[in-house]
């Protein structure tokens, strides 16, 4: 018996040595997913998207082992204008009914130096996969009113849609290629 026992604790710390990664979710109430385009070169149109959920994986304090996940509802873009809205989720742009959620899953969270990071990832968006880089920021540390310790990162980077099959020429539409991609969020230590 006194066999079985001590082979079960090694077991035990065995496994708690070799998965000790943490889950952080996203805090939603304190995150933002955020979308910027130009109007035909002389003005920037923002959007958001309401309901997206991002995910975290690390086993090191600095999150230089960072394993990131996100996924963004197309039904849930909002511009604050409601034609508008309905034209990006139809299939001249986003074409919700076919492809009704936008993704990211990244390859790398590399610390640059200090709080600055590059996030690198698979979005697939449209039904395309590319790979793409963001610039991230550790903005600090927290213990919030859940009582979680959590941290808030900011990430921006632009992508082009062009690369992503959504929409038609700058030309005709009148919105530029190029989009900027931002977002707030606080993460939560589970």
């Amino acid at each position: 018996m006194k066999k079985i026992i001590i082979f079960t604790t090694v077991i035990c710390l065995l496994c708690s040595f070799v998965n000790n990664e943490t889950m952080w979710t996203q805090d939603k109430m304190h995150s933002q997913l955020n979308f910027s385009a130009t109007h035909f070169g002389i003005s920037h149109i923002e959007g958001r998207f309401q309901d997206f959920a991002i995910n975290m994986k690390s086993e090191k304090q600095d999150f230089s082992d960072a394993a990131i996940e996100m996924t963004a509802e197309i039904k849930s873009i909002n511009t604050e204008v409601t034609y508008r809205d309905n034209d990006l989720k139809s299939s001249n742009w986003f074409d919700e009914a076919n492809f009704p959620t936008l993704s990211f899953k990244s390859t790398s969270f590399t610390k640059i130096k200090g709080k600055k990071y590059q996030l690198k990832g698979n979005l697939t968006m449209h039904g395309i996969t590319k790979m793409v880089a963001f610039d991230a920021t550790l903005n600090g540390w927290a213990v919030t009113k859940s009582k979680k310790n959590t941290a808030g990162f900011t990430i921006k980077g632009k992508l082009h849609r062009s690369d992503f099959n959504v929409g038609g020429a700058a030309s005709t539409t009148g919105v530029g290629d190029e989009i900027m991609v931002w977002t707030n969020v606080e993460m939560g230590k589970n």
